[in-house]
């Protein structure tokens, strides 16, 4: 499999639950499992990463298992029969009192507080903006619409009010309880839904780190899907690990037209704030039902890999399509094809900056040796992880190789854009230490005799945050 700095997240579901199957998606380049807790019950989940868990084992690879939590439900209720057909002119009422079942006139809705929250004139998105109705006028717990652009609704699809506004909070009953299965098998990383400022992600961490106890702490990574979010997505950032550009609900309330370039500015500012990224929603969704992509589709992936997003996203397309394995192949070739046209500005990237941390001052100093002496490897040896973090936000041909001794930090590197983690007992002193590691690099064929590396550790070791070493090694 060729070298790919572009990490591939893919959904686990019912398509791609078989040990086999997992095994091969996870050779074929899988970096991240997505466990979606908006289906299925808390063992189920613990199941699952039981299973990823196994078969990366199996693998001898370790992945990340990122949490993602359901979030809100700000959704219609159910139907009589299912679903209806709404066209347009006709006149529809969403009704938070109603206890029976929806019909063509009607329907409850699971979000009770929507009739406080919007007034007459207001557009309202339905089933991911593929219907569109306006308010006609809210009496008491009824909102009157009339439907402006028709089509199938059918049981509990979503709501969104077009521009935002509706103030359901980010964390729920149901995401708290789940926040703590999360952590009982050790998620890598917690995905936290419709987040609107910092506060929501605090206390996604607050609730994360109580639950984790003497366990270690996930990473944190806010889905931007609000229109409120926009404004407040350098906030929402520094409260986090990192961001994933949920383009569906996002373009829902901002139009599809302002996804894009918001898409370019997350990714830019996620990079420049030492934060990872995840591009996600409809990236393959073709393939849920046939074995190739569309050129769309391709342009899609591999624009955001130009952009530098850290990882681009399965969800429908592994988690209950047809070609699961098939659509990571597919996924990995165009990330490979992409890097190969990306433009390099390391020096660009370090004008007008800098460094008050001895370590960070050394991540970067590796860099640019390396980049220029035309090394064919940079090795971090990293306790926390942080050095190779720094390492990723700059686009560079060398390949970082993550040097650790915890299992923890192992599976959260794993979604860092090019770096590759790998796990020694780096506990002994340094020299032996740093022999491993080039005996390591020799035995993989990274490196062979004459060729130069760059090496960055921190004395004493195992120290975090201590990384104060930069050594030049050519390969004897």
């Amino acid at each position: 499999m060729p070298r790919r700095a572009t990490k591939i997240v893919a959904t686990l579901g019912p398509a791609c639950s078989d040990p086999a199957l997992l095994e091969q998606m996870i050779r074929a380049g899988v970096n991240v499992v997505r466990l979606n807790f908006s289906h299925g019950k808390a063992q189920d989940h613990i199941e699952r990463a039981r299973l990823v868990r196994e078969v990366a084992q199996r693998v001898g690879r370790e992945v990340a298992i990122m949490a993602d939590l359901q979030g809100p439900k700000i959704r219609v209720g159910k139907f009589a029969e299912g679903k209806i057909f709404l066209t347009p002119g006709q006149k529809f009422v969403l009704d938070a009192a109603r206890t029976e079942l929806g019909n063509i006139d009607a329907v409850g809705l699971d979000y009770k507080a929507l009739p406080r929250e919007v007034k007459a004139g207001d557009v309202l998105l339905l089933n991911d903006g593929l219907i569109v109705i306006t308010v006609d006028a809210v009496l008491g717990d009824a909102v009157h619409t009339t439907v402006k652009l028709g089509g199938e609704l059918s049981n509990n699809k979503g709501i969104n009010k077009q521009g935002g506004g509706l103030t359901a909070p980010a964390l729920t009953a149901k995401d708290m309880d789940d926040i703590r299965t999360a952590m009982s098998f050790q998620a890598d990383y917690v995905a936290v839904s419709f987040p609107k400022n910092a506060t929501d992600m605090e206390m996604a961490r607050q609730l994360c780190n109580v639950a984790a106890e003497d366990g270690p702490k996930p990473g944190l990574i806010a889905k931007i899907e609000r229109a409120e979010a926009i404004p407040k997505l350098e906030e929402i950032l520094l409260a986090s690990d990192g961001i994933m550009v949920a383009r569906g609900d996002l373009a829902v309330e901002v139009g599809n037209a302002a996804v894009p370039a918001l898409q370019k500015r997350m990714i830019k500012l996620a990079r420049e704030h030492d934060k990872v990224v995840i591009t996600a929603t409809q990236m393959m969704e073709s393939m849920i039902t046939n074995p190739v992509p569309t050129r769309a589709e391709v342009s899609d992936v591999a624009n955001a890999v130009l952009d530098g997003t850290d990882a681009v996203m399965l969800s429908a397309e592994t988690a209950a399509g047809k070609y699961p394995l098939e659509t990571v192949v597919e996924m990995a070739k165009i990330c490979h094809a992409a890097e190969g046209g990306e433009d390099f500005k390391l020096e660009a990237d370090f004008t007008g900056k800098t460094f008050q941390r001895i370590d960070q001052s050394i991540a970067m100093g590796a860099l640019f040796t390396a980049h220029h002496l035309g090394a064919k490897a940079i090795v971090a040896m990293t306790d926390s992880g942080s050095t190779a973090l720094w390492m990723s936000r700059h686009l560079i041909q060398v390949p970082i190789y993550a040097i650790t001794s915890k299992v923890a930090t192992q599976r959260r590197m794993a979604l860092y854009r090019n770096v590759r983690p790998l796990f020694i007992d780096t506990s002994t002193d340094r020299d032996t230490a740093l022999a491993e590691a080039e005996n390591h690099l020799k035995s993989r064929g990274i490196v062979q005799k004459g060729d130069v590396y760059a090496i960055t550790c921190g004395e004493p070791m195992g120290a975090p945050g201590g990384t104060n070493m930069l050594k030049i090694c050519r390969v004897s």
